[in-house]
């Protein structure tokens, strides 16, 4: 008789190994906010008084790294769900899930509409009078 995964542990082995990979995914996230935050601050310096051009390239470089951090951050979320479904984390996971993915299309649409399709910053001054 061949016996259960409970019986030689390989469950627990599973969630451990999961629980690892959710934490070297976060460290990832984390590593690129770090990256993005620095790269901006450099660049914020490097283009010091800033312009508004290089504002908007900073703004750009810091919006970049953050997206594709919210995606890491969203799949530890994932993982963490993946291994111990309770409707309560099921809940947390969910409302993390939105609030992620507005952040996301938010920082998207802004990238959008700073870059022009021939790739260069768009600047928008207002001309309304009053």
């Amino acid at each position: 008789m061949i016996p259960s995964p409970s019986e030689i542990g390989a469950e627990e082995i599973v969630y451990n190994l999961v629980l690892w990979l959710k934490l070297a995914v976060e460290a990832i996230g984390a590593l690129v906010i770090g990256a993005g935050m620095l790269l901006a601050a450099w660049r914020f310096v490097a283009g010091f008084p800033p312009a508004v051009v290089s504002f908007a390239d900073v703004r750009l470089t810091l919006a970049r790294f953050l997206a594709i951090a919210l995606e890491f951050q969203l799949g530890a979320d994932i993982l963490s769900t993946a291994v111990a479904p309770s409707w309560d984390a099921i809940g947390k996971l969910a409302a993390v899930a939105v609030i992620r993915t507005a952040l996301n299309y938010f920082l998207s649409r802004d990238m959008q509409e700073t870059v022009t399709p021939a790739g260069q910053t768009e600047v928008s001054v207002s001309t309304r009078t009053q």
